[in-house]
């Protein structure tokens, strides 16, 4: 059921709404877009990397002679090649990173912190002879106990991942050795009060599986460091800009030597603003003097990489009999992976925000073990955390005798409401997303059969502003040439170019966007947070108008008036009986001086809250516990559906991507601590066969900090799949669901234990 959105705002806009075909496609459908690998030099070499075999051991020696005795071998590098980084913490834009830590993740120094864990790398004529060097290379190892849960890593005697680390608790470094690198505590109003006037109480224990972004490209990089010292990057990467500062610090060079190329990206969803490949491509085109290539292979991309953490979480809420929420209390442990700096601090942040709840504390914990460093995913924390509060606000409703959607709607975040971290909400569109899932054609359909439930959740995801930059060229044909800084992942290329047409009253075809290096446009934030669409959007908003006003003068130019006296709209500019429209004006330029250029850079502190509501409808085979998931409609305000195709499929992507979550996605373990399934063929993601037709409703309530009321949609539709599922699920079958994946092995052995 995509349709038309369901409105809040009663302005009308001539581009902003329409569907049109996006610029890119062409390039795309034809195979013609440049992605990395297809970056090719005439002297280009190839790199690869030798990964620990331990998930914990202390590197004794590396003995790489042998392995540079080999013909076509031109470069061997190990951690000894770094320069001597120092803790040093570095914003990428969707989460900081200390460069110390950053550096050792791409190539280890003294000990090696999971399986995959890169200890020495190679360039070669081809990758074969790579390989044959790789295994020529010595590592002694002494091995050390490792830890992979985060409840077991938590405890004082676990095995010590780094000697130095002290648990950091609101600015206080703690006095001992541990794994916990951060506890968080936001707390507001008196919760144990609260809680002693409740009626009634639910506390429930969850736990989440580690899962990875399963984008189809994997990472991926080209690097050529010339004799004049300047380094040139071609690589996948959601920022352009957060590459170069992390490989410029991590090589001690200054930013300006570095220009990156942002290439085409096959999928990124917060896996891809860490550097992996490009500093170690660069040191080793540093060492031979040629431009060399690096691509890994699908179980590098699992074992090295980042994935979302696993979790533990404990939360506890109390509420009136009639429904009303009083207190919550909440416990989270997020899994760091190697090294410290997790996404706990948006999990905490987001528990209880599709609430008002004037009486709540959570406590987070950034939990280190030997596992790869986890990196954001798609609302990086929020789908742990939602899968946990709102199966509990599902139990409240069942427990209570109330509606589930009612429960939500009396108990709604709105304009006013404080979060539990302290922000209070500008104008949002929860209860609108509420009301559309109530009058929705799903919600009001009977589900009949037997094993068949039904399910309902919300979801929150903040997004994010920051900096954005773009410059524009007006053509004497009448068309402009947009040059900006963001990564087009998901059609952001069109998202941005129809603002800039909009502004202008001109057509969205009539500008040619184009992504360009970090040498040819101004600083740009990573493509993460859902930030494109809304800050690099409202960059072209501001060059439009700076276009504007040139172009009045212009006019005024050739009809002899003062600029201010021009008028503008919907792409006419007129004066007097005067009247030119874009393009007729464009013509004249020449005659009017020099050419029309526009700048705009913009830096925005703000969240424009993105809220959803799911509804699915599942089937469960109580024989052998597998679920089929039968509809599914995700609800959600996207403040101003700038391309309306473009917000269903986003929706539609991170829904899917949530049924995987919540029904088969999980790192398996041996006992030794490696990895079992770091294939495509062995890591259950959904594919056609296992989802349904998603139906969208889009939902405009109109951000207030944005002209044309846009908001971020990318991150929100993926919060809410495993709560949804899970209360359908218990509809079905009877059986509350705490741990994910609901993976038919689990879900069996949880309908037979409720059997007995």
């Amino acid at each position: 059921m995509n349709g038309s959105p369901i409105s809040y705002s009663d302005k009308k806009y001539q581009v902003l709404g329409t569907r049109p075909i996006r610029h890119d496609g062409t390039d795309k459908v034809t195979g013609r877009a440049i992605y990395t690998n297809d970056v090719h030099f005439p002297d280009m070499l190839h790199g690869k990397i030798l990964r620990s075999p331990h998930p914990h051991a202390r590197i004794v020696s590396i003995d790489t002679a042998a392995a540079e005795q080999i013909d076509g071998v031109f470069a061997v590098m190990t951690g000894k090649d770094w320069p001597d980084l120092k803790d040093k913490i570095a914003n990428l834009g969707e989460g900081a990173i200390n460069l110390a830590d950053l550096g050792a993740n791409c190539m280890a120094l003294d000990k090696v912190l999971y399986k995959g864990h890169p200890v020495a790398a190679v360039a070669a004529r081809n990758v074969h002879v790579a390989e044959e060097a790789l295994a020529l290379i010595q590592v002694e190892y002494e091995v050390l106990p490792s830890v992979i849960d985060v409840q077991e890593a938590m405890r004082d005697d676990a095995p010590i991942l780094h000697d130095d680390l002290r648990t950091d608790y609101l600015g206080q470094k703690g006095d001992k050795p541990t794994n916990i690198a951060l506890h968080l505590e936001f707390e507001t109003g008196d919760v144990e009060k609260a809680f002693a006037s409740a009626d009634v109480v639910i506390e429930r224990e969850f736990k989440t599986a580690t899962v990875h972004q399963g984008y189809i490209e994997p990472h991926n990089s080209v690097a050529l460091w010339n004799e004049d010292g300047k380094l040139k990057i071609w690589t996948s990467t959601q920022g352009a800009f957060t590459c170069r500062q992390q490989v410029a610090e991590l090589l001690q060079i200054p930013i300006s030597s570095v220009t990156v190329t942002p290439c085409e990206i096959g999928g990124g969803f917060g896996g891809k603003i860490s550097v992996y490949l490009e500093p170690i491509a660069a040191i080793l085109s540093r060492k031979c003097g040629r431009s060399v290539k690096m691509v890994m292979q699908r179980d590098e991309v699992f074992e090295a990489t980042g994935p979302t953490p696993a979790s533990f979480m404990r939360v506890k809420v109390g509420a009136t009999k009639d429904g009303k929420l009083v207190a919550g209390d909440a416990h989270l442990a997020y899994d760091a992976g190697a090294y410290p700096g997790g996404v706990i601090g948006p999990g905490c942040m987001c528990l209880f925000s599709c609430v008002e709840l004037p009486n709540a504390r959570v406590h987070g914990y950034d939990v280190c073990l030997n596992k790869p460093h986890t990196q954001a995913y798609r609302a990086p924390g929020a789908t742990q955390a939602a899968f946990a509060f709102e199966s509990v606000m599902n139990e409240l409703a069942d427990t209570l005798g109330i509606c589930p959607l009612e429960l939500r709607l009396l108990n709604a975040a709105k304009e006013g409401t404080r979060r539990v971290d302290g922000p209070v909400l500008p104008r949002v569109g929860l209860v609108e997303c509420l009301e559309a899932a109530k009058n929705s054609d799903h919600w009001n359909t009977p589900l009949e059969g037997a094993n068949r439930g039904r399910g309902i959740a919300a979801g929150f995801w903040f997004n994010i502003g920051l900096k954005s930059s773009v410059s524009a060229t007006v053509n004497n044909d009448g068309t402009v040439n947009l040059l900006e800084g963001s990564t087009d992942i998901g059609g952001t290329r069109t998202s941005i170019a129809m603002q800039l047409a909009e502004t202008l009253g001109i057509a969205a075809e009539d500008v040619h966007p184009k992504v360009v290096d970090t040498d040819s446009v101004g600083y740009t934030d990573v493509t993460g947070g859902s930030r494109t669409t809304f800050a690099t959007g409202l960059a072209a908003y501001e060059v439009g108008l700076d276009l504007k006003k040139q172009l009045c003068q212009r006019a005024a130019v050739l009809w002899e008036c003062d600029a201010d006296a021009v008028q503008f709209h919907q792409g006419t500019f007129s004066h007097k009986g005067h009247s030119l429209t874009f393009r007729q004006l464009a013509e004249q330029l020449p005659e009017t001086g020099e050419p029309v250029v526009g700048r705009a850079s913009i830096s925005k502190d703000v969240s424009t809250n993105g809220f959803g509501v799911h509804i699915c409808d599942v089937e469960v085979d109580p024989e052998t516990g597998k679920v089929r998931v039968l509809r599914y409609t995700a609800i959600q305000d996207a403040g101003k559906a700038i391309h309306p195709s473009y917000v269903e499929g986003q929706l539609q992507g991170g829904v899917a991507q949530g049924i995987g979550w919540a029904l088969n996605e999980e790192y398996f373990y041996r006992n030794d601590h490696t990895v079992a399934n770091a294939s495509l063929l062995d890591y259950r993601v959904p594919t056609c066969y296992d989802l349904p037709m998603i139906d969208t409703i889009i939902v405009e309530v109109p951000n207030p900090d944005h002209p044309y009321g846009v908001r971020g949609v990318g991150e929100t539709p993926i919060v809410a799949p495993p709560a949804t599922l899970a209360s359908a699920i218990y509809h079905a079958c009877g059986v509350r669901m705490t741990e994910l994946p609901m993976s038919p092995p689990k879900l069996w052995k949880a309908i037979s234990l409720h059997e007995k």
